[in-house]
């Protein structure tokens, strides 16, 4: 089994692209280790974190490991619809393995100990990001540095990020759903 981590922003513009982006990023894994199975680790936060689950589940014998930054009843508070949480309560129900990350003081702990999981646990790391520096602890750019320093493969979805004044997605016009591979 072939372990794909994700890690990526929740609000993401032009998703078309976005999921042409993923399936690239797939297909190149699927070339670099024919014949394995994948297993997608994922927070299934909104965003990136679905999106990557929801690509690698259409593959023959896939499998899913959910790294739950916190308890089901809390962690759904973030999620900004109800038609979000039935789409994460969906894809949870779909998983092999839920592994609860440990208490912590914070959210953002909470979130930083969670993507730490999921790229330890990872042979290849998928990231739909714009390339900045994380909004928060543990965001993104922290998740792919660590990965970077790890050696791990990167297949990296160029992607706009949220506009922190608004809250409203950004595009990289035509970069939005290129894709960059590292250590591939």
């Amino acid at each position: 089994m072939i372990s794909i981590g994700v890690t990526g922003h929740r609000i993401l513009a032009e998703l078309e692209k976005i999921d042409a982006g993923v399936e690239e990023s797939i297909r190149k894994i699927e070339r670099t280790f024919p014949d394995e199975p994948l297993t997608c680790i994922s927070a299934l936060a909104e965003g990136a974190d679905r999106i990557v689950a929801r690509h690698v589940l259409t593959r023959t014998g896939a499998r899913l490991i959910v790294a739950l930054p916190l308890p089901e009843s809390d962690y759904i508070n973030d999620f900004a619809s109800e038609g979000s949480r039935a789409e994460f309560f969906s894809l949870l129900h779909r998983a092999q393995q839920v592994v609860q990350m440990p208490s912590t003081a914070t959210r953002d702990e909470a979130y930083e100990a969670a993507g730490k999981h999921v790229v330890n646990n990872s042979d290849v790391l998928i990231t739909i990001w714009d390339g900045q520096g994380a909004q928060g602890r543990g965001g993104t750019s922290e998740i792919v540095a660590r990965a970077r320093e790890r050696g791990i493969p990167v297949a990296w979805v160029h992607a706009g990020n949220r506009d922190p004044a608004t809250h409203l997605p950004t595009s990289l016009a035509d970069d939005q759903g290129g894709v960059s591979f590292e250590n591939f």
